[in-house]
């Protein structure tokens, strides 16, 4: 099984995946995007350094470029051998970062994306929901793109309400408020569901 784990900056969708992996067995494959791949962990440098302006186009293509190597290197291997994948962030997030709030338009990101990955989509994408400020409150980094602020995370959770909305069977909407034990027995419960 693919999972992808969605959701605003301070969402806690990287504690979530972890735990979520541990949960899926020993065998799971955990990943983060962009990384996971020794090119990819560069552009990773490159798309999160506050000091780089990147043009929305370029950043597009970059946090895609990073996708085709992590597809073609880690996740499609780790599927065709059976194993479960988890990871933090995938074409999702291009749709809602890059596609509709650095205005490039969802559907030439998901386009994008799709060429990237050759097709390949999630089985299941949980998408944690929080408060843009209550994440902001989390104070969880300083980044590109969590340096650029709050209302960047409104125009991105709005997008990824819109995503989820149109894609309800693979996208599943998970309260990410609350302690982290609680919101772990709410994602290991969608994707078990899932899996049924």
């Amino acid at each position: 099984m693919f999972v992808t784990l969605e959701g605003i900056d301070g969402s806690g969708k990287t504690t979530q995946a972890e735990l979520l992996a541990e949960a899926l067995g020993d065998d799971t494959v955990l990943v983060r995007e962009p990384g996971g791949t020794v090119a990819s962990e560069r552009i990773r440098e490159l798309v999160g350094d506050p000091d780089v302006r990147l043009e929305p186009v370029s950043e597009l293509l970059l946090f895609c470029a990073a996708r085709a190597q992590l597809v073609a290197e880690v996740i499609r291997p780790a599927i065709e051998a059976g194993r479960d994948v988890v990871c933090d962030r995938f074409s999702d997030s291009t749709a809602a970062y890059q596609g509709a709030a650095r205005g490039l338009s969802v559907e030439v990101a998901v386009t994008v994306s799709e060429l990237a990955t050759r097709g390949l989509r999630p089985d299941v994408t949980v998408l944690l929901t929080i408060d843009p400020e209550r994440a902001a409150a989390r104070g969880v980094g300083d980044d590109r793109f969590e340096s650029e602020g709050l209302e960047l995370q409104r125009t991105v959770a709005e997008a990824y309400g819109r995503l989820a909305r149109s894609d309800p069977d693979r996208i599943k909407v998970v309260d990410g408020e609350g302690d982290v034990e609680a919101v772990r027995a709410r994602v290991v419960e969608v994707v078990e569901g899932a899996r049924r």
